[in-house]
């Protein structure tokens, strides 16, 4: 069968039948902010709902505490400030992830040491971050990569066994769970995105949650300018700065949380069966997923093409015959140590690493030849449209065989 890359007819015309959109959203959402409007309780400080939906985002997720700022890589920040780092201090994160994972290291005076990820998983090593560990190390940041849960078991074991902090980047992992256990709330902080693309989003917002009522207290203080709770309007014992989201925010996620249960079951019943599916087709490797995962968020669906095959395609060249086929697609990242900011930044961590050096070989077979990406909306379809992902992907690998 022709490819659509080649004039061939796309297996879905997606004008006819387009993908589910995102977000999703009805009366809910617009009776939430209408509410806030006609209050003219419009900031956090004066209002309730965001300190509500921070008690119940911390709940859901298994945490004591929840404090809610203005976006997933401030959060970051936030944590990393609470945790006490210092001029200098080394902060080990995975190189496949978002850019706010490592420059939120540097904005609070770090140097971000990049270890390898694991091939089956994309997430964090933890045998490549124990190699990583030096003196200088003060902690970890474990990602949960496309909504799928880092090694939790072994991460929290080293961070335990070398005194380290353990920061959580959720951003990606809305309700996921290890073992049980909801993610955010095993390490010593979570720290959670609510920008436009993820899958409990406000436009833009973020919360850290924790169990330790000290980093509570802390990440408070930092979003509130320094003060503390309890205390004056006028009094701020400590350094921090505004990073407060609006009522406004907070109405929408309330309501969008409403539907995060029932979407992550969604997105998770679909993954299983393209796993199931896709798994057939050679040339064709979906990631593994762990006993241990209870709760995948699928905040990304990824997939391996494997360029070595007989008669394989390049990635390149299958991502854009998948895209002819109405099926969008991406390659997702590059390794972090190879963006521009990392090559020539001037502080502490130039002047210990050179990243320009660094080569991590899972992190950049997975960025440059095996990653495909498709959309977290994309998981909330119907069967047919899960079949067509699969057709469209063996329609390709059909193709290059031959």
């Amino acid at each position: 069968m022709k490819l659509a890359i080649d004039g061939g007819t796309p297996v879905r015309d997606t004008q006819a039948r387009p993908w589910p959109g995102w977000p999703v959203w009805d009366e809910r959402e617009e009776q939430a902010l209408l509410e806030v409007l006609r209050s003219g309780r419009w900031g956090i400080w004066d209002g309730s709902r965001g300190e509500r939906f921070a008690e119940t985002f911390a709940r859901f997720q298994g945490a004591e505490y929840g404090v809610v700022n203005t976006n997933g890589t401030a959060a970051l920040e936030i944590a990393l400030r609470a945790a006490g780092l210092q001029m200098g201090d080394e902060v080990i994160v995975p190189p496949y992830t978002f850019i706010a994972t490592a420059s939120a290291v540097l904005m609070t005076n770090g140097v971000p040491v990049f270890a390898d990820i694991d091939p089956d998983t994309y997430n964090l090593d933890p045998k490549a971050a124990e190699a990583a560990i030096t003196p200088r190390t003060r902690a970890i940041i474990a990602v949960h990569i496309a909504g799928c849960p880092a090694d939790m078991d072994a991460l929290t074991a080293l961070a335990y066994d070398n005194s380290l902090i353990l920061i959580e980047d959720c951003c990606q992992a809305h309700a996921a769970e290890w073992g049980g256990r909801k993610v955010g709330s095993i390490g010593d902080m979570g720290a959670f995105s609510f920008q436009s693309s993820k899958n409990l989003n406000a436009g833009e917002g973020g919360i850290v949650v924790t169990n330790s009522r000290e980093y509570y207290e802390r990440c408070w203080s930092i979003v509130n300018v320094g003060r503390a709770i309890g205390g004056a309007w006028y009094d701020h014992p400590f350094l921090g700065s505004n990073y407060r989201m609006t009522e406004f925010q907070a109405a929408l996620l309330e309501a969008q949380f409403t539907r995060l249960p029932e979407q992550t079951e969604h997105r998770w019943r679909n993954a299983q069966i393209l796993n199931h599916r896709l798994a057939d087709i050679p040339g064709i490797r979906p990631m593994k997923v762990d006993e241990r995962v209870t709760v995948h968020a699928c905040h990304l669906y990824v997939f391996r093409v494997d360029e070595s095959a007989p008669g394989g395609m390049t990635r390149a060249r299958f991502i854009e015959a998948l895209n002819a086929e109405g099926v969008p697609c991406s390659a997702g990242y590059v390794p972090l140590y190879r963006n521009h900011l990392f090559r020539t930044h001037n502080t502490v961590a130039a002047t210990r690493m050179d990243y320009a050096k660094l080569r991590l070989p899972v992190a950049e077979r997975a960025c440059d030849h095996e990653a495909v990406w498709l959309a977290q909306p994309m998981l909330l379809g119907t069967p047919e449209d899960v079949q067509d992902i699969v057709d469209a992907v063996a329609k390709v690998q059909r193709a290059a065989v031959g």
